[in-house]
Order: structure tokens, then C-alpha cells, then sequence
């Protein structure tokens, strides 16, 4: 059995949780990481998140309750403005805190951080969706206290959250009291203002914005001993929430209640004659409703529906509907690594937040931190086409679907960005909540055109995948017509010797050079988008001619643009140099100094905390993955040779300060041959926020890093690709691995492929099958049979990892080599 290399081992090593194939558990309580643990511990469906914070709701790193798309909005302040800079900010807002319970044993407070606990359990089960936290706590007086709670919310029921609380006292009697609270924090202890403990944290350009002014302005409180309400509308955006809670507190002992509701405050104090050996029971019902402008009022006509038909139905419905839902996404979306426990768990643990970063966000799109956390302001990014829809695709394709439907809902807005730019068709936003632009800098912003391809290849992928054509016709072809436009006016035609298309002034997906000629993956997958516009439209002509009537007639069509879009992609031009026989990054990126990564002290990285852009983008240098990015999802345009040249090329030369580069490297470096390579890009990916490797994830959960875990799984060691609607697998299995098994929705079918070091196994566990390809051969899956293909080798094998090949295309002109360096800083 392969043994981890050093590396690799380190990465794991620096996980502090225990090992457990469904639940990630914390078996001591620490305040030295809180931010990491809230991240961690997050429980939330897409719609509604809250951070693990205590429910003490006192000591913390950032108190954190989010809803998808609820956002304040402010003017961007430009230094030196210019016709066409995004005017307008948008960051989430951390919504009033409905899971502060706090605890009073004779008068004297629950605070974790000085308590005296004998015992400490704190687990997610992501088998039910429910953090459990139980303790015993030894009081200043010597009185033991056993304290449980849970904290659920609901993927059945999209606006609600349940909590519970419980309280015994094992062995003296006392007064206690629990206070049960809806809390928006306005004091300057979270996001809305400048905690003294963030002055000297310095620029990150990851984390929020801050707010300078009030945000959610209050417009109504209410409360009686069981319910409590909060109201708010957004001071510049003007969108509207509401929260309500019902609190229902259970004892053989005598309690009274006190009530009080004001602007920022909602709360239920009960006080109890607790008796030793009895068990003091909260249960807390919450709901929450966002709207952009309904007032108030109407939403909590919505949230007390929600509530009365939990209080009709009873908990125990809720917890049963939860693992009924998630028995049911595990079915379709488990992955199993035999023989290694702390891959699985973690694995596991990444799918996990995919769910609750997109199952309920119906409407809105998947923020880059999901709800875990305010990290990029709560925006919505590429992330979501690239590296998350593959996983929503191949598992949950519904899902995928409304993540679509999202962004057809913004094509308007893009329409216009697009005539801000002076383009024609549709222009999406790099980063967004309301479809508007937010992004500040537009050479690492608003330049990638490339989202445009990005999201014009997602929806493809998922029509290829569920043959939707329902969608296609009627939403999905307005996308890739009108990005399709944007492509054909953004380029322009060169006759130097050949005649090719040319699109200049863009940047790819490596932020570290930008607004550049001809970027090599904006090309290809602008050529993938004009040539699916073409396909469709010319499909529809013939075989759909009433959706194609009513396609000219809402977009005015003109029966010769898609052949103007199939003879664009087919003088696509593509940079390659045949000197040293790699893809160039862009038509000059060779031309650039090289960046010495090996030699730069780990305190000046990332690079973008320590270098000024102009610095950075002098050099050959990565912040992610870029030409190798299209070797994936392109990978059908570049053969074996030109895979494993580029790679090589650009390995070196990658930071991987980006998150969402390792599981790129890992899926292309197991494609050509470097397994050891691809195992530690893997794991890097794997233990991003569980190892908290970037040390920031106190931000949020990466979910594009989540997303990619997949994509690793099933495309880099299963060997899975889908070019042209074909499903074929051509695996990689880890040396060590006893096995990996995944599932693939395809058309009507699900597939279950299991690797094996020998052979790939395939079945149809629902549908009629399908017909794939295994190394090359036609095998049909029919239900209730497994097809066995014995493998040979799983692809060649290279040891290491490539050394700095760039060099050799740097030369001076009498031929000496121009060595690489590090700048000054």
C-alpha cells in the first residue's frame, strides 16, 4: 500500500478533528479558532445560514445569520472615475441573530471561554443536517449542569430553522433562567461597523465591505409569551425581512415568563424553580422571509404560516422530513473512498456544504462562501458554473437547473452592461447579487469576459446531460444567442498571413495578468459558446420551427448570424508556440519575465497581499490555473502531447493562491501521468477550509473548492469526461486506494462507477442505462447488471513534479538564458 508522501501527510496532520465517517466532531472546546470552527459548524440550505456560533451569543469571531440575496447596496467610490466603472456595491447583510439562547444558573452566566467543563461534545451530523452540542458544566458553586442543544435548518422546508435546549441540573437544586433572543446586531460587533480588533488586520480584498451607516432600519417588533417578531427594510437597497420565533419551554418545574420586544431586541426570559434530576426543555421555531420590497408587515403574515403549520405538525415531522431529504441526496450523491477514513470523512464534509450552499437558493444565485460567512461580500462569481453546477449536474440536476434559470433571470441586466461596454448582446457580471456589476477593478473584474463562455458551457453541460430541451427553447438558447453576439462584436477579423478571429483586451481566469490579446482559455471557450449558439439555433430552425419563430421574434434573430458564429469559431485564433511547443497564455505572456516562486519566502505570499498589481503582472506568473483549466473542460481540442507540455509549462509557475486551482491541476496532472502530483493538489483542495490552509477560513466555506472536490473525484480519478454529450471514463485511480465509487446522473439513468485498482465496475441503479465508454470501448449498462471492464495501467506514470521548463522560452538574443527572480518588496 502506497504510503502519503510528506506533503500530503502534513495536509492531514493539520486537521484537529477526530475521524468519523459521517460527522465532524469537536471534542474539546477551544476559543483560539472560533472563526474556523463557526465556518465549520455552519448548518443552512441555500435560502437561510447560520454560523456555528455558541448560542450563548457572546464570545465569537463574527456573529453570522445570512440569507441568500438579502443585501444592502452603496456607491462604489472610485479615486479617478471613468464612463462605464460600476457605480453601485452590494454585500450581504447579516440579518437579526435568531439563535442567541443564553443560560443563568443562580444569576450567574454560561460563557464557554472561562467555563469549567468536565465534558464537551460538539458534532455536525450530516446524515440529518443537525449540530449537536452537549457539555457538563461545574458552576462557580460547584452545582453540575448537563447542557444539550441541536440546531437544524430545514431543507424541506426552506425559511426554517429549529432549535433545541436543554438543562438538568444532576445534583442540587437552583434558579434558572434561559433567555431566548432575536438579536440584530447594530453595536459594532460584527459587520456593520469596524470592531476594534479589525484595525490592523490590513487589505484583504477577499473579505466584506464594511458598513459606515445603519443598515436594516426597523419598522416593526411585536411579542407575546410564545412568539416574537422583528421587521426591517434595508436603508439603501431597500429590501425588506422578517423574522419570527415561537418559544415553547417544557418542565415538571414552576416558571413564569417575561416578554419584551423593541427595535433591535426580541425576547422571551424564562425563569425556573429548577429541581435536580428534572430536565428544563426549550424548543425554538424559527422563521425568516426576505422580499425586495414587500413590506414588512406581509412577511410576517409569511412567517407566521410557517410557523403555525411547524406548531400544527409538531418537530418530530420536521426532523423526519430533514433525513428523509437527505437520505435521498446521499442516494444520488454519496462518493465512497474505501480504505481511507479521513479522506472519506472529509469528502463527505465537502459535499455536505454544496447542499447547503444551493439546495433551497431557488431564485437567487450560490454565493462564493455559500451562507457560511460574509467572505466576498455574499457575491455571486464563476464559481458557480465552473465548479459548482458539474456536481448539481451529475447528482441533483434540478438543482443546476434553477441555478440556470438565475441567470437567465439577470440576462436583462447583462444586456445592458453589455451597451455600457459598448457591445452588443449580453455581458454578465463578474461579481453580483442583484445582476448589477460590483466589481470595483475592472482588469480582475468586469475584463473576464469569459463568465459569459463559462455560463453558456454549464448550460450545455446540463442539457447534454438531461436532455432538457424544455429549458433550452425556451429560456436557454436566449443565453447562448445573446453571448454568442457578444463574442462576434467583441472580436474582429486579421488577415497576417492567415485569416483569423482575434479578441483582444480581456482577462482569463488568472487574475495575476490581465487585460491581455488573445488569452488562450477565453478563445476556446468562446469558441465553445459561438458554436453551441449556432447548434441550437440551427437544431431549432429545423427540427423545432415554432420555437424558432418564437425565438426570432423575441431576440430579432437574423437567419445569417449563426452561420456568422460556426465560421467565428472556425478562425478561433489560438495562441500556440511552436519553438518550445506549448500554448502561451496570451499572444505575449512568453515575452513576460519569469516570477522565482520557488524562491519567495512564504511570508510574501499570496502574492496579491504583498506586490502591487503592475509588479505582479510584469511576470509569468499564476494565480490559478488558465491554460490548464481549458486543457479540462476543452480537453477534447488538444492531444495527450500538448497536455502534458503545457502542464508542465505551467505547474511551476502556478501559486495556487487562488482556491481554485489545486483541483484543476489535480484533475489534469492525473490525466497525464502525475499521480503523486494530482494526490497533493487533491488533499490541498480537500483540507482548504477543514485544515484551514488558506487561513481564511473564518470568511466562509470555499464552495467552489467543495465543488471541485468532486470534480476531482469523479474527473480526475474517475476518468470522467462528457465532451460532445458522450460519457466516458478513462480512470486514474490513487496507488493505495482500494476503491472509489460515484454517482453519475445521465439522462433517465443514475450510474454507479466504482474504480477498482484492476477494473471499473458500472450499473444503473434507476432508469433504462445508457451506452458510455471505458479506455476507449463501448459498454451498455442495462438495470440490474453490472458491467466489468478490466483496466491495464490507468494511464502513464511520472514521478515528481515538473521542473521550471519556462526557462528554456526565455532567451536573450545571443541565446543565453534569462534566469528567473523574485522582485523586491
Amino acid at each position: 500500500m502506497r504510503h502519503r508522501t510528506a506533503d500530503e501527510q502534513r495536509v492531514v496532520d493539520r486537521v484537529r478533528f477526530p475521524v468519523d465517517p459521517w460527522r465532524l466532531v469537536e471534542s474539546e472546546y477551544r476559543s483560539d479558532d472560533l472563526g474556523v470552527t463557526e465556518t465549520l459548524f455552519a448548518v443552512a440550505n441555500g435560502y437561510l445560514g447560520m454560523r456555528g456560533n455558541l448560542e450563548e451569543g457572546r464570545e465569537s469571531h463574527a456573529h453570522g445569520t445570512f440569507v441568500n440575496g438579502f443585501h444592502e447596496t452603496w456607491p462604489i467610490q472610485h479615486a479617478e472615475d471613468a464612463y462605464g466603472f460600476a457605480k453601485v456595491g452590494q454585500t450581504i447583510v447579516n440579518v437579526p441573530d435568531a439563535k442567541v439562547i443564553r443560560l443563568y444558573v443562580d444569576d450567574e452566566p454560561l460563557l464557554l471561554s472561562v467555563a469549567d467543563l468536565a465534558e464537551y461534545e460538539r458534532a455536525l451530523d450530516m446524515r440529518d443536517g443537525v449540530l449537536r452540542r452537549a457539555f457538563l458544566w461545574r458552576t462557580p458553586s460547584g452545582k453540575r449542569v448537563r447542557v444539550r442543544s441541536e440546531r437544524m435548518v430545514s431543507f424541506a422546508e426552506r425559511h426554517l430553522a429549529v432549535m433545541t435546549f436543554e438543562v438538568t441540573l444532576l445534583d442540587h437544586d437552583a434558579p434558572v433562567a434561559i433567555a431566548s433572543q432575536i438579536l440584530n446586531r447594530q453595536d459594532g460587533s460584527d459587520e456593520y461597523h469596524v470592531p476594534a480588533a479589525s484595525l490592523g488586520e490590513g487589505f484583504d480584498p477577499r473579505k466584506a465591505e464594511q458598513f459606515t451607516h445603519r443598515v436594516l432600519q426597523p419598522e416593526l417588533q411585536w411579542c407575546d409569551d410564545v412568539r416574537m417578531v422583528l421587521g426591517y427594510r434595508c436603508s439603501n437597497s431597500g429590501m425588506t425581512l422578517a423574522v419570527a420565533a415561537d418559544d415553547v419551554l417544557e418542565t415538571e418545574d414552576p416558571w413564569d415568563v417575561r416578554s419584551q420586544a423593541e427595535d433591535d431586541l426580541a425576547k422571551h426570559v424564562f425563569r425556573v424553580d429548577a429541581r435536580a434530576g428534572h430536565t428544563i426543555r426549550l424548543t425554538k421555531v424559527v422563521s425568516y422571509h426576505s422580499s425586495r420590497g414587500v413590506p414588512p408587515r406581509e412577511l410576517v403574515d409569511r412567517c407566521r404560516r410557517t410557523l403555525d403549520r411547524v406548531r400544527s405538525r409538531g418537530i418530530d415531522v420536521e426532523r423526519r422530513q430533514q433525513r428523509e431529504w437527505l437520505d435521498e441526496f446521499w442516494t444520488a450523491s454519496d462518493v465512497e473512498v474505501a480504505g481511507n477514513p479521513e479522506v472519506q470523512q472529509a469528502v463527505r464534509w465537502n459535499l455536505f456544504q454544496l447542499a447547503q450552499a444551493t439546495a433551497r437558493a431557488e431564485g437567487s444565485g450560490v454565493p462564493a462562501k455559500g451562507l457560511t460567512g460574509s467572505g466576498y461580500s455574499g457575491h455571486y462569481f464563476w464559481d458557480t458554473e465552473v465548479y459548482v453546477l458539474p456536481f448539481l449536474t451529475y447528482t441533483n440536476p434540478r438543482y443546476a437547473r434553477n441555478a440556470l434559470r438565475f441567470r437567465y433571470q439577470m440576462l436583462d441586466a447583462a444586456r445592458r452592461r453589455a451597451g455600457e461596454l459598448s457591445q452588443k448582446g449580453a455581458l454578465f457580471p463578474w461579481r453580483t447579487i442583484n445582476g448589477e456589476e460590483a466589481s470595483a477593478y475592472y482588469a480582475a473584474g468586469t475584463a473576464q469576459y469569459h463568465i459569459d463562455a463559462d455560463i453558456s458551457f454549464a448550460l450545455v453541460q446540463y442539457v447534454r446531460a438531461t436532455r432538457d430541451t424544455e429549458f433550452l427553447h425556451r429560456e436557454g438558447v436566449d443565453v447562448l444567442v445573446e453571448t454568442a453576439r457578444l463574442w462576434q462584436d467583441l472580436g474582429f477579423w486579421r488577415a497576417n498571413g492567415d485569416y483569423d478571429f482575434h479578441i483582444h483586451g480581456v482577462t482569463g481566469p488568472d487574475e495575476y495578468t490581465t487585460v491581455v490579446n488573445d488569452n488562450l482559455f477565453t478563445n476556446v471557450m468562446a469558441r465553445f459558446n459561438l458554436r453551441a449558439a449556432a447548434r441550437v439555433v440551427d437544431d431549432m430552425r429545423a427540427d423545432h420551427p415554432e420555437e424558432y419563430v418564437r425565438l426570432v421574434g423575441r431576440l430579432g434573430l437574423a437567419p445569417h448570424e449563426s452561420g456568422e458564429w460556426a465560421r467565428t469559431a472556425d478562425h478561433m485564433a489560438i495562441p500556440y508556440a511552436k519553438q518550445i511547443g506549448i500554448h502561451p497564455q496570451d499572444s505575449h505572456f512568453l515575452e513576460r519575465e519569469i516570477w522565482d516562486l520557488a524562491a519567495t519566502p512564504p511570508d510574501k505570499r499570496p502574492l496579491l497581499l504583498h506586490y502591487h498589481p503592475l509588479v505582479i503582472y510584469r511576470y509569468q506568473v499564476l494565480k490559478q490555473a488558465d491554460v490548464v483549466l481549458a486543457l479540462f473542460l476543452q480537453g477534447q481540442h488538444f492531444t495527450a502531447e500538448e497536455k502534458l507540455a503545457d502542464f508542465e509549462y505551467y505547474d511551476p509557475l502556478t501559486t495556487g493562491d487562488s482556491t481554485l486551482s489545486g483541483v484543476v491541476q489535480s484533475i489534469v496532472a492525473a490525466e497525464v501521468g502525475y499521480h503523486e502530483l494530482a494526490m497533493e493538489y487533491f488533499l490541498s483542495s480537500l483540507f482548504v477550509d477543514l485544515a484551514n490552509l488558506h487561513a481564511n477560513a473564518s470568511d466562509g466555506v470555499h464552495v467552489a473548492s467543495a465543488g471541485g472536490t468532486w470534480s476531482a473525484l469523479a474527473y480526475g480519478f474517475g476518468g470522467m469526461r462528457d465532451h460532445g454529450g458522450e460519457l466516458s471514463f478513462d480512470p486514474r485511480l490513487p496507488d493505495g486506494w482500494e476503491g472509489l465509487t460515484f454517482r453519475v446522473t445521465w439522462r433517465s439513468s443514475r450510474l454507479r462507477v466504482t474504480v477498482l485498482p484492476d477494473a471499473l465496475e458500472i450499473d444503473a441503479e434507476t432508469g433504462d442505462g445508457a451506452t458510455v465508454t471505458v479506455c476507449g470501448a463501448t459498454v451498455t449498462v442495462t438495470p440490474g447488471t453490472v458491467s466489468r471492464v478490466p483496466l491495464d495501467g490507468q494511464g502513464p506514470r511520472r514521478s515528481g513534479r515538473p521542473g521550471l521548463r519556462a526557462l528554456s522560452g526565455n532567451r536573450r538574443d545571443d541565446g543565453t538564458l534569462i534566469t528567473a527572480r523574485v522582485p523586491h518588496s
